[in-house]
């Protein structure tokens, strides 16, 4: 188990089959940096085209195509004083005759105090002057690289992960990723202060990050979908357009996850996530959406393994 630190020559706007920036094995952790969504480093200053660009990709030695690469997010520090997002919903969370009602979706900027863990606007909105917002650090965009030798953009998401969105992949949580590709090349970047359930005014709090996190390796264990767990959730993400699509993706994992770990048939986990299921929207902004289907630890303490 080795401790890296990696200090970034160039980054990605998409994933896909890229050289290795840091070859590490399971078990190891790494440190690293992020640039924000715009392509701005912890000084603020443009180093990358914009869109998500990802620092990586990592190989992790002995992954294969039909394993599952285990990332468990250490940390995630906002890495300057401000941060940047949009202030307007995106035109396709609303009703379309009420389109015509929004406005430019001017840029607003944010001070991030890390000592008092809160996000404050520089210059307040009409009506938000005494507004104040806890911190919820987040990555926004993080995975592998897709099957089939593709390379997708970071604008969005599918198996492989991608722009996902969701609030939950924060410091503490554990993520689970479908090998396509020897190696497994995980990427990450586009970090969030904070962000809302959606994306919907197509931005978090903008930001460069301080990262850390560990991998592992899951050896002939094949999922399908993007999967998660934190101290009360197991969840699974399914990526796709319309959303009733990716809420199907997320759903039939979780039936996968339900059968091979705690070993219930359709007929009993139907009845689990009928009365237990929680749902989330992860991306409701970008080309695919995201839903999260999640089921509490409280209740799964109940079923034997």
């Amino acid at each position: 188990m080795t401790r890296h630190t990696l200090t970034p020559e160039r980054y990605y706007n998409t994933m896909g089959p890229h050289p290795p920036a840091l070859r590490i094995a399971p078990g190891d952790t790494v440190v690293t940096t992020t640039v924000d969504s715009m392509g701005n480093d912890a000084t603020g200053t443009p180093v990358t085209p914009k869109f998500n660009p990802m620092t990586g990709p990592f190989f992790v030695e002995g992954a294969e195509p039909g394993d599952t690469l285990v990332v468990h997010l250490d940390r995630l520090t906002p890495s300057r004083p401000t941060g940047i997002s949009a202030s307007v919903l995106a035109p396709n969370v609303v009703d379309p005759e009420f389109v015509r009602y929004l406005p430019e979706r001017p840029l607003v900027v944010w001070d991030i105090d890390l000592a008092r863990n809160e996000a404050s606007l520089q210059v307040p909105v009409p009506g938000l002057e005494a507004l104040r917002l806890l911190l919820e650090p987040m990555v926004g965009c993080f995975g592998v690289a897709p099957a089939q030798g593709q390379t997708i953009s970071t604008v969005t998401s599918a198996e492989h992960g991608g722009n996902m969105d969701y609030r939950g992949f924060r410091a503490g949580a554990t993520a689970y990723f479908p090998v396509f590709a020897p190696g497994a090349l995980f990427f990450l970047g586009d970090g969030h202060a904070i962000q809302g359930d959606g994306e919907i005014v197509g931005t978090g709090i903008e930001i460069s990050f301080e990262v850390e996190f560990t991998v592992d390796l899951r050896k002939g264990e094949q999922i399908g979908w993007p999967r998660g767990e934190n101290e009360e959730y197991i969840f699974t993400a399914g990526n796709a357009r319309p959303l009733d699509q990716a809420l199907q993706h997320a759903t039939t994992e979780m039936m996968r996850w339900l059968a091979r770990d705690w070993k219930l048939d359709v007929v009993a986990a139907s009845t689990l996530l009928g009365m237990c299921v929680e749902y989330e929207v992860g991306n409701v902004f970008d080309p695919a959406y995201t839903v999260i289907c999640k089921l509490p630890r409280r209740v799964l303490q109940q079923i034997p393994t």
